[in-house]
């Protein structure tokens, strides 16, 4: 089944809409969050756990997946999504931001980026067309290109060579790209200059990809000079194709970023605040290893509906998260990947009934705030 991406709905308000991206492993609805499963699982939780969160789509690591276990034994074992027992679709990234966060063990040129392993410091080619045979072999529904993640702060020449080679790295990984039953998306990037990002779309436009990526956000810069950049940029992009801002954010990140007309988001937030025993609520933010929840036999949050609100006590979960329990970080992360899905599930309703301009996440719970619940 071919990649597809149909607009169903629309706000008239913002830049919002409701959307449907049809892969060979099933049916989207945008907006989406895709949970991170960065060596081919999310941590701590199963398949049937995230599907029982209403997880639709997740995304692996091309990094991690090509140096442990190598891309070609998970092509010979049958694909990415036979290897990790997940039936719906897949979305892998290029390697590209994994490979910036190496600093000083990667060289940028012309031809990719040389990198040394973390796990073993071996040295490695990462090319434009090497991204995309390693993608093609995992098997995803959604291929990212190869780019390079500006810093911030960055001079203007900086971000302007970077984007440039961006560009380059997008036209050769669009050339290189065989799969038919998988989309390949572009990399917007430009840093924080408003005309390097008009000029890293108009280029990619050109390309013609399956759908686009906002890269480069989150990396230190304001929130209101990354909403002003995400609304620019995103309103240069073709309307009948998706748009995936890349490792944002918080809850009202995303309430924010679909009435900008954003419709895929990813972001380690959920997972890694549960495994360090931080739990969104309706109330704000519950550190759960807080002396004051040793007795207390309410849920977390006593309007959620997941597994592990319905059948554990904050006691209980304090008392798994101070023993050092596997079960703790499974159990909170179960709770705060079916929070996240709420918040779409929220913004969704409020697109379809015509109410999202003045959805807000108001509180401790929008911004992940320093107030916790009584």
């Amino acid at each position: 089944m071919a990649f597809r991406f149909d607009i169903l709905a629309r706000d008239i308000r913002t830049q919002a809409r409701i959307g449907r991206i049809t892969t060979p492993h099933g049916e989207i609805t945008t907006p989406v969050f895709m949970p991170v499963g960065t060596q081919a699982a999310v941590k701590t939780v199963t398949p049937e756990e995230l599907m029982a969160c209403r997880i639709e789509i997740v995304l692996a690591n091309t990094y991690h997946l090509y140096l442990r276990p190598s891309h070609t034994l998970i092509q010979e074992l049958g694909g990415l999504h036979q290897f990790m027992a997940w039936p719906r679709p897949i979305l892998t990234d290029s390697g590209g931001f994994q490979v910036y966060s190496l600093s000083g063990l990667r060289r940028l040129t012309e031809e990719g980026v040389q990198f040394q392993s973390h796990l073993d410091g071996s040295r490695h080619l990462l090319t434009p067309e090497k991204a995309v045979e390693i993608q093609e072999a995992l098997g995803s529904d959604i291929a990212m290109v190869l780019d390079e993640c500006v810093p911030y702060p960055a001079t203007y020449d900086y971000a302007l060579t970077s984007q440039e080679l961006t560009t380059r790295w997008a036209r050769r990984a669009k050339m290189a790209h065989r799969r038919s039953d998988q989309a390949l998306f572009g990399i917007v990037q430009g840093g924080m200059y408003a005309d390097l990002r008009e000029k890293s779309v108009r280029e990619l436009v050109e390309l013609d990809f399956q759908g686009y990526a906002l890269g480069g956000f989150s990396v230190g810069e304001t929130k209101r000079l990354m909403y002003d950049l995400i609304g620019q940029t995103a309103a240069g992009l073709p309307k009948e194709k998706p748009r995936y801002l890349m490792g944002v954010g918080t809850p009202a990140d995303l309430v924010q970023c679909v009435k900008l007309g954003v419709d895929m988001f990813d972001c380690v937030m959920p997972t890694r605040n549960a495994r360090n025993g931080c739990l969104f609520t309706r109330q704000g933010r519950l550190i759960i290893k807080n002396a004051r929840y040793a007795r207390d036999p309410r849920p977390i949050d006593p309007d959620c509906r997941c597994y592990t609100c319905q059948h554990y006590s904050r006691a209980y979960l304090r008392h798994l998260f101070v023993a050092d329990e596997i079960l703790a970080p499974r159990l909170n992360t179960i709770h705060n990947l079916h929070y996240y899905m709420d918040v779409i599930q929220m913004i969704r309703e409020a697109i379809i009934e015509g109410r999202l301009e003045t959805l807000t996440l108001d509180g401790p719970a929008g911004e992940f705030a320093m107030k916790e619940p009584a």
